[in-house]
Order: C-alpha cells, then sequence, then structure tokens
C-alpha cells in the first residue's frame, strides 16, 4: 500500500463503466469526506447504481481509479471491499428471507467474527437500539417482515460490519411514506454519528434536504455538484428533480 494518503476518505477518477457497447457511467470524478454524508441524485437509468456497484466491488470498472483511504480498490472483487470497509445496502433489500433477523444480524458480522471482536455484541445492542422495530421481531423470518422492516434490517445488517463508507442505494424505494420518515431518521442519526455515507435516492428533496454536499448525475455524467443546501434551491435541480414548475 502507498504512503500517500488521500485528502478523502473515497475518490472517484475518471470512472468509466461500459454493458458490452452500451456506456454506463461516462468518466466521472467525485469525492467523499470522512463524516460526510454525500448525495447522488438523478433520474432513473442515470448511473447512479452501476456507480455504487462499481464502487462496492460487484462490477469492475471499464477504466479510471477508485481510492478509499488512499488505497487503490479498482476492479477489487467485493469480499475484499468488504474487508476493507466497505457496507452496500443494495436496491432491493438482498435480506436473507429464510433466516431470522437476529441470524440477518450475525451475517452482517461475519468478516468480524473470525477476529473473535469482543465487540460485536455491543455494536448489536447498539443496532437494534436504533432500529425497536427490529429488537420487537428479532427471531422473526426476515422474508415476513414489510419492505420497510426489511430496509430497517439491510441498513441495521450492513452496520454489523462496522463500515468506514456506508452505501446506500434508493432506500426509500416502494416504501409507504410514513416508513421513507423512519428510514431516513436513522439515516440522519448515523450521519450525526460521524458515519459516511454515500446516498443513492431518487427522492431528490429528501436526499438534499439531509445531505453535505451533493452530485447530481445525468445519462452517466455529472452535470451538477456542490453544497446540498444550494442545489436544493437550483432552478434546474427544482425544475427536473423536484417536480416544481417554475414559470407558473
Amino acid at each position: 500500500m502507498s504512503m500517500t494518503h488521500s485528502a478523502h476518505l473515497l475518490e472517484v477518477r475518471k470512472l468509466k463503466l461500459a454493458y458490452g457497447g452500451i456506456s454506463a457511467v461516462k468518466g466521472i470524478d467525485f469525492y467523499v469526506n470522512q463524516g460526510e454524508l454525500v448525495a447522488l441524485i438523478g433520474a432513473n437509468g442515470a448511473g447512479k447504481t452501476s456507480t455504487l456497484k462499481v464502487i462496492s466491488g460487484l462490477l469492475k470498472p471499464t477504466s479510471g481509479s477508485i481510492h478509499l483511504d488512499g488505497e487503490s480498490i479498482a476492479g477489487r472483487p467485493a469480499y475484499e471491499l468488504a474487508q476493507l470497509g466497505i457496507g452496500l445496502v443494495p436496491e432491493g433489500r438482498g435480506v436473507f428471507s429464510r433466516m431470522t433477523i437476529l441470524e440477518n444480524l450475525q451475517m452482517g458480522a461475519y468478516l468480524r467474527q473470525g477476529n473473535h471482536d469482543p465487540l460485536i455484541q455491543n455494536d448489536l445492542e447498539s443496532v437494534l437500539a436504533l432500529f425497536p422495530r427490529l429488537q420487537e421481531r428479532i427471531d422473526q423470518l426476515a422474508g415476513t417482515l414489510s419492505g420497510g422492516e426489511q430496509q430497517m434490517l439491510a441498513i441495521a445488517r450492513a452496520m454489523m460490519a462496522k463500515p468506514k463508507l456506508l452505501l446506500l442505494d434508493e432506500p426509500s424505494m416502494g416504501l409507504a411514506p410514513l416508513m421513507v420518515e423512519a428510514i431516513f431518521a436513522v439515516i440522519q442519526n448515523l450521519a450525526k454519528e460521524g458515519i459516511t455515507i454515500l446516498l443513492v435516492e431518487q427522492n431528490a428533496r429528501l436526499a438534499l434536504s439531509m445531505a453535505h454536499r451533493a452530485y447530481v448525475m445525468e445519462s452517466g455524467e455529472i452535470t451538477l455538484q456542490g453544497d446540498a443546501t444550494e442545489l436544493l434551491h437550483d432552478e434546474r435541480v427544482r425544475k427536473a428533480y423536484l417536480g416544481e414548475d417554475l414559470e407558473r
């Protein structure tokens, strides 16, 4: 590992990804600092999920560089990146449906169990304190939970790995408004605790209202970036992503 240490926890440079002849990500640059909540917003098919999949090792980039804490990670497999501290909450949640809530959370701490980490039980209690609904249903099979409860479990499972960087892919998708509110209250709490988060979210208003900084992605390219509050009031963002008719 190089001794040069990046100023950013995550640094992505000239990242490209193609599926066959189709270019999904077209040479993007962005970064996430330690302790930041950074939002990546954009329409469906903009390349947001593809970007997260490359960062987490589920897809190999066509070209470009990715550094985590100064270490080059582009193209490395997902299991190695999990060991380095990248936690992914995938779109669609991906819980182990035939396992209980407790077993799902224990799977989240799988890499730590090999090191006989004595703090796993403490962290389990802390995570369940964040999600009292999971605590109440601890022995229930994950597949019998509601969509919102499964989303809570997916986030809690990722937190059990003690990630340096938490990647959240569309956490509000398909959820009732009250459950979205509950999920985002937890994300906000995690951010306040100093967890570094890269959030992909179609609900631009919600994402921008709590992020520190944000990037707008269109057709595989980053077209806008900056302070999240400023982007929330940017006319282009309001018109394209917040459903506001500014000519009325």
